[in-house]
């Protein structure tokens, strides 16, 4: 059942990083199926079902403290919009639902080093894509679509051990 939900997930981070490269735009519908499937493979994974809420929690508090920086930065010192100026709704989505699936410090580190892969990915790839904007839902899709299928093959150590 666990590797079944971990498919159905890279499932759903590849057809986020296919839109988004595609059309520049994801479908809202396929955030709260992720969202369920990251939250049931956490929540199976788990032998105490109270760890992962407050954890969930505790991610959700710190997307939320690294949008509101983003936003301050947006307004304050680059003076544009945040949505769809600075950062898409389809990527401030996908941060929230990210936070639904993994334990805080595994999220923690599953993220910083997805939004440094994207930025690597973006400047690798910056002269074969058509638009200057990074589509950054899509390589972090790309990303944890890579980093579950690796928790297939390699299960050791688990993603949700800490």
């Amino acid at each position: 059942m666990i590797i079944f939900l971990k498919i159905m997930a890279m499932l759903c981070f590849g057809s986020i990083c296919f839109q988004d490269f595609k059309e520049r735009k994801v479908y809202w519908v396929i955030f709260p199926i992720l969202g369920l499937l990251l939250c049931t493979l956490y929540f199976r994974v788990s032998s105490e079902p109270l760890v992962p809420f407050l954890n969930i929690v505790l991610n959700l508090l710190l997307v939320g403290a690294f949008l509101l920086l983003s936003y301050l930065y947006a307004k304050l010192i680059l003076r544009r919009r945040f949505v769809d100026h600075s950062l898409g709704l389809g990527d401030i989505l996908l941060f929230l639902t990210l936070a639904l699936g993994f334990p805080t410090i595994t999220f923690a580190i599953l993220f910083v080093a997805s939004l440094i892969f994207s930025l690597l990915a973006f400047l690798a790839l910056k002269s074969k894509l058509k638009e200057a904007t990074v589509p950054l839902a899509g390589l972090m899709g790309l990303f944890y679509a890579t980093v579950l299928a690796y928790s297939i093959f390699f299960p050791n150590p688990s993603l949700y051990l800490y």
